[in-house]
């Protein structure tokens, strides 16, 4: 999916970022092709504050970005040999602060934790707020809720495929590196569609 490019976001001034031109997988657990899309109101003016507002939740998805970019490396790692399981395990625990408020498993850790901790803040809070204050955005926040569960499906996956690898070190890597190669394509692309859609609703309604 290509950056928002039309007169409302140079006049916004942020840039949402685009979903990689190719995927690491087959695997296809939704349609692009299907996703709502709506238009930003013509004529709207936005503050520094507002700017700001877009620019958070680009800022919040560069953070998981680079953390997906890490666990990408440690798979890497152990596939080549130069990391052992448990190694990787103890390296992925520590890729940021604990979360407290959701466990998925212990070998996916922190980051499974953190992706649906921002998924939950969202559903609870910032999708609220945006239904309420723009009508026109609801098919979009259903869609987007609906991704959230089916990143869930697969943030279960990564931790079952990491659980047996910890537990049998002799076993290929191959179905964890499928797992977060299949993480990769599903996340970054759901990213890039909120961003798409709801960076200029966020500058121009906040969060809540």
């Amino acid at each position: 999916m290509g950056a928002m490019t039309d007169p409302a976001s140079a006049q916004l001034g942020v840039t949402p970022t685009p979903a990689p031109a190719a995927r690491l997988t087959d695997e296809l657990l939704w349609d692009e092709s299907a996703r709502p899309q709506v238009e930003p109101l013509p004529g709207t003016t936005y503050d520094e504050r507002g700017r700001a507002e877009g620019r958070h939740l680009i800022d919040v998805h560069d953070h998981l970005r680079g953390e997906i970019e890490q666990l990408r490396e440690l798979v890497g790692q152990v596939a080549a040999g130069q990391l052992g399981a448990g190694a990787a395990r103890s390296a992925i625990s520590t890729m940021t602060l604990r979360q407290n408020s959701w466990t998925l498993g212990t070998y996916c850790a922190t980051y499974c934790r953190v992706v649906t901790t921002h998924h939950t803040i969202e559903d609870v809070s910032m999708f609220p707020h945006l239904r309420r204050s723009d009508a026109r955005l609801a098919p979009v926040i259903d869609r987007l809720e609906e991704e959230h569960h089916v990143i869930a499906e697969v943030l279960e996956r990564v931790d079952a495929a990491l659980v047996a690898m910890v537990g049998h070190p002799e076993q290929d890597v191959a179905p964890v590196r499928h797992a977060v190669d299949l993480l990769t394509d599903v996340l970054l692309s759901h990213l890039a569609y909120e961003e798409q859609q709801l960076v200029e609703p966020l500058a121009r309604l906040g969060f809540g």
